[in-house]
């Protein structure tokens, strides 16, 4: 028996889009503070700690350390809850917060868990769990364009996350490997294993432009890969703007090594 509450959705747009998600009475769908965009009357908005899940522990304790662990991921201490409390099928659609893809998980036909990028959770049927995933490699975790920590998605309903630019998805076999700029990886299943390894030859990481490092990432399992990270887009908007009080040398090799060091490559 599913746990999770069973949603239809339709996807509008090409490159800003949103989802519709089509509640029947007494469905609920949850989603991320500032996600919502339109809904029909009779949908009960209400604002919860945490997820919502069976998974969450529903004492204050256990409600502060799940919005603690949000906190952790890059999302708000809170989210929003939507229930239909009419007797007709209702609709609410939560939009895209840059040009991109939406992506859909149906966590039933991915093994129940979907690891995916800091930011990167849009809307779910309520049930979904969305929780961190730390990462095991102490290498993978300082290096890896992630951090230490990932957002965990884990349940049997529908999901929904949002990528920059193009979306691929791409099946890996058992022992194939495929290499990606770190800030490229939307999400993975988990089977699969994520690495980093080190770009070789002192040429192509001081002067290709591509970094130290790329992801590797190892079968079986699914991925899904995004053209353009928001943080490539975010770099490419501070370069081209006025400079007010930021590094003089943004264009030069000590520039590109300060924005490493202080995280904004």
């Amino acid at each position: 028996m599913l746990q999770n509450h069973e949603i239809d959705y339709k996807i509008y747009g090409e490159e800003l889009q949103f989802v519709e998600i089509e509640l029947d009475p007494y469905e609920t769908a949850v989603a991320e503070s500032g996600a919502f965009m339109m809904m029909d009357n009779g949908i009960e908005m209400q604002t919860i700690f945490g997820d919502g899940s069976q998974q969450q522990d529903n004492s204050l304790l256990g409600k502060l350390f799940s919005a603690g662990k949000r906190l952790l991921v890059g999302e708000s201490l809170f989210m929003t809850a939507f229930t239909n409390t009419g007797m007709e099928k209702k609709k609410v659609s939560f939009a895209a917060p840059y040009t991109g893809k939406i992506i859909v998980f149906d966590l039933k036909e991915l093994g129940g868990k979907i690891i995916a990028q800091k930011d990167a959770f849009l809307c779910a049927a309520k049930g979904v769990s969305i929780g961190i995933e730390f990462q095991k490699k102490l290498g993978t975790g300082i290096f890896g364009g992630e951090g230490f920590i990932m957002e965990k998605l884990e349940g049997d309903g529908l999901a929904f996350a949002h990528a920059g630019g193009y979306v691929m998805e791409k099946e890996l076999k058992a022992g194939e490997v495929f290499k990606v700029d770190t800030g490229c990886i939307v999400a993975y299943t988990a089977g699969v294993d994520f690495d980093i390894e080190f770009i070789k030859g002192v040429k192509n990481w001081m002067f290709g432009g591509e970094g130290l490092y790329f992801a590797t990432l190892t079968g079986p399992g699914k991925i899904w890969i995004q053209s353009l990270p928001i943080s490539r887009l975010a770099g490419r908007i501070i370069r081209y703007a006025p400079q007010t009080g930021s590094r003089k040398e943004e264009g030069s090799i000590l520039g590109g090594l300060g924005n490493l060091l202080d995280g904004r490559e």
